[in-house]
């Protein structure tokens, strides 16, 4: 699957600068000109990775970074730190703020493809086969494929496949409905939270087609998990 990334840059040549280059390596990608720009792209959709530049006007990258790191939402979203600061004390700063690498300025547009395909294998829990596993289930979210142990491919919607990739990138872990909307929809979807109720029942559905069972866990009065037990 296409990876999203969202660019939060105030100068216009080089937020298109690296937007040309992420789109040209097959990137989807949406931009942001400052902090609140890129607060309302991350309610509307996450990103798969943000690149950030630090020195932004009213709120800096670092200070947005923190706002990230600190939400429950994207605290684990992988960032690109973008900057001309590049002494070492720049860069532990960057780092130890939440930066996932940190790229300076002037960059090569080759250097931040390589950079961003490299973090988006670490973020999404890659081996070198770029799958996720999870039980009886193995997903590539490159070809945007599940598979069950014997290999047979099992067929989910768009709303199943990311719910499954979701849980899948967090096993064992409980989500209620209003968190699992957050993550999965966006926070400004208006969607009830009986509908997550809804595409669990249809991810289960063709997971048992799959001959897989058991793999989606109701946590009464808690929420959902996918059990690795």
């Amino acid at each position: 699957m296409t990876a999203n990334i969202l660019i939060v840059e105030d100068e216009s040549d080089i937020r298109e600068l690296i937007g040309l280059t992420l789109a040209g390596n097959g990137y989807l990608v949406r931009e942001a000109a400052n902090a609140a720009e890129a607060r309302r792209a991350l309610a509307d959709e996450l990103p798969d990775l943000i690149i950030v530049d630090w020195m932004m006007p009213t709120t800096s990258g670092i200070e947005l970074l923190r706002e990230i790191r600190r939400d429950e939402v994207t605290r684990d979203l992988p960032v690109i730190m973008l900057t001309a600061r590049t002494t070492d004390a720049d860069i532990t700063h960057g780092l130890d703020s939440g930066a996932d690498d940190y790229l300076a300025k002037p960059f090569s547009p080759a250097e931040l493809a390589s950079r961003t395909r490299a973090l988006l294998r670490r973020a999404r829990g890659h081996g070198p086969d770029r799958t996720l596993r999870a039980g009886a289930v193995q997903m590539d979210d490159d070809a945007h494929r599940v598979t069950n142990r014997d290999g047979q491919e099992i067929t989910l919607a768009e709303t199943e496949y990311r719910l499954l990739r979701f849980l899948m990138r967090n096993p064992d872990r409980v989500y209620s409905r209003a968190q699992l909307l957050d993550h999965v929809w966006g926070r400004n979807a208006f969607i009830e939270e009986r509908t997550v109720d809804v595409h669990v029942l249809r991810l289960r559905k063709a997971l048992g087609a799959g001959g897989v069972e058991g793999l989606i866990e109701t946590v009464r009065g808690a929420g959902y998990r996918l059990s690795t037990a």
